[in-house]
């Protein structure tokens, strides 16, 4: 079957890999949709970095090349027969692959296991493919009410989900809060913070198209390179700041501006990967009296919940995180390579195996 494969560096490749044989104990899976994430164009830019290079990842026992897509839905091919799958049901999957006996997954913190890793990412194989087995408990049934051309999209809403679930509030009504960063994740988060009731939330997003895009989410989009952004936030809240801030931008400027935009004793939850050091703005963490969070992934639970939320159709409008659609063979170029010349341009790239796809949408 075709399959898309990191080898390295600006090296992605479509190519041809042996169809996977189901274990006993596995589900087949003929995949539909598969997100390109960040997490994706990271590897392709600067990595090898999670994708094992030399020494193989603990789980798969798998090093380079390595079959990419963690964002992925598809049919039910066949299952066991003591699975709750029966052939041609639509399924959503969770793509996280952990030990389930470390220190973290015996307590249920499996988004921490001390060997974590990802379909698409780790080895297994991955969504960037036509079929692929994996364990039946970790997927999750989706009714013919969900379009299955937009289910891969449950993945990154996942990742949003638990960030804003740490911090125990069940309905955000009129607290103000401030989203830093506006790409796929920073959306992600709006969408699960609408639907958590939010009635305020701003937005920091330097560029223009992408500022655009959020304009149609948020409440209030600033400019962090013309605005203050601790200012205005100061400004449209009675001069106390707003009660949290969600880092999906991971840069030491942004983090600045969210610890000065926050009010005292406010959270702060960072979500971003960084790739340049990190330093903590003392004056406002310790005046403040700030509450810093970090969120990893999900874990069983927050994604149970999210495929629960989508099947009730409380992400209202999420459609509008599909920017391109392209089929499976031109991933390098229309995918990653696009990516790379016209990110923010985009929110989400969405792949298929399967021509008739392209065209049913």
């Amino acid at each position: 079957m075709k399959a898309v494969q990191f080898y390295g560096r600006r090296d992605v490749r479509v190519a041809e890999v042996a169809k996977p044989e189901p274990k006993p104990d596995q589900v087949l899976i003929d995949i539909e949709w598969c997100g390109i994430c960040g997490s994706d164009l990271h590897e392709y830019i600067m990595g090898p970095a999670a994708i094992p290079s030399k020494r193989p990842h603990p789980l798969t026992g798998e090093v380079l090349p390595i079959t990419l897509g963690h964002e992925f839905c598809g049919r039910v091919v066949s299952a066991p027969a003591d699975s709750h799958l029966k052939p041609g049901q639509a399924v959503m999957i969770d793509p996280r692959l952990y030990c389930k006996s470390c220190s973290r997954c015996s307590t249920k913190s499996t988004n921490a296991c001390c060997s974590w890793g990802f379909h698409g990412l780790s080895g297994a194989g991955g969504g960037f493919s036509e079929s692929i087995a994996v364990d039946p408990s970790m997927c999750y049934p989706l009714p013919d009410s969900v379009p299955l051309e937009l289910a891969a999209l449950i993945e990154p809403l996942a990742v949003a989900w638990r960030a804003v679930k740490l911090t125990n509030i069940d309905d955000f009504g009129n607290r103000p809060i401030l989203v830093l960063g506006g790409g796929p994740v920073g959306i992600a988060v709006i969408f699960v913070l609408r639907a958590k009731g939010a009635k305020r939330v701003f937005v920091s997003e330097p560029t223009t198209r992408r500022a655009e895009q959020n304009a149609q989410l948020a409440d209030v989009v600033f400019n962090p390179i013309k605005e203050d952004v601790g200012e205005r936030c100061r400004e449209l809240t009675g001069g106390e700041g707003v009660d949290f801030v969600f880092d999906c931008a991971g840069i030491p400027s942004g983090f600045e501006n969210g610890m000065d935009a926050l009010r005292y004793r406010g959270t702060y939850v960072n979500i971003a990967g960084y790739e340049k050091p990190m330093t903590i703005p003392l004056r406002y963490f310790m005046f403040k009296e700030v509450t810093l969070m970090g969120s990893l992934a999900y874990d069983d639970q927050d994604f149970k919940e999210t495929v629960e939320a989508f099947i009730q159709g409380k992400f209202k409008g999420v459609e509008k995180m599909v920017t391109s659609r392209i089929h499976l063979d031109d991933v390098p170029n229309k995918g990653f390579e696009e990516l790379v010349t016209n990110k923010d341009d985009h929110i989400k790239i969405l792949v298929t195996p399967k021509r008739e796809n392209l065209g049913a949408v």
